[in-house]
């Protein structure tokens, strides 16, 4: 990990106005929304951002100085900046196959956890994901994402390709979001729950 800092994630409730738009319209709505919990997070930090940029590949470009995140889903959108590369992700708590919970973390990574309950597998799926994006990949680094200790109920220590992060998560609401960078501690920021 990089040198500490504290994280300050947004999380921001999706009016059902929007839950109700055309796809495209949608999408685009979460997007805006979530690029907004972004500004808040960079108040919170006390920092200034500019555009905000992604590659040809679709990966966030820094921003004044500062990396970026976001994620929206249905219900909740977040976004988190920091000073060095930072992921977040959310997802609903929700059922999942055993084919699914398998492919997400190998046999040692399940041995880590006490159970394989849909809470335990949206823990690790929201940490490799927030990983993943902290890392500037997508999904097709998952199998190179690897869960190395649980050591509490809201944190996760991650390697990807020799590198550790420290993942903090969050449970709210039927959901759980997952925010990581080279940070000791985050402080969850929580609009329109």
């Amino acid at each position: 990990m990089q040198r500490a800092c504290k994280l300050f994630p947004v999380i921001i409730g999706v009016d059902d106005a929007l839950r109700v738009l055309p796809a495209r319209e949608r999408v685009a709505a979460l997007s805006r929304l979530a690029r907004r919990a972004v500004f808040v997070s960079a108040e919170r930090f006390g920092a200034r951002l500019g555009a905000l940029e992604k590659d040809v590949d679709g990966v966030p470009q820094p921003s004044n100085g500062f990396f970026w995140s976001v994620t929206h889903k249905p219900r909740y959108v977040g976004g988190v900046i920091a000073p060095g590369p930072v992921g977040i992700d959310i997802e609903r708590l929700k059922p999942r196959s055993v084919s699914l919970i398998r492919k997400i973390a190998s046999d040692r990574e399940w041995a880590l956890a006490e159970d394989k309950s849909a809470l335990r597998f949206f823990r690790y799926w929201t940490a490799k994901e927030a990983v993943l994006k902290a890392e500037g990949v997508g999904l097709s680094g998952l199998s190179r994402c690897r869960i190395t200790a649980v050591p509490d109920d809201q944190s996760l220590m991650v390697r990807f390709d020799g590198r550790k992060w420290l993942v903090t998560q969050l449970k709210f609401n039927g959901h759980i979001a997952a925010v990581t960078a080279s940070a000791e501690a985050a402080e969850w920021v929580h609009q329109a729950f």
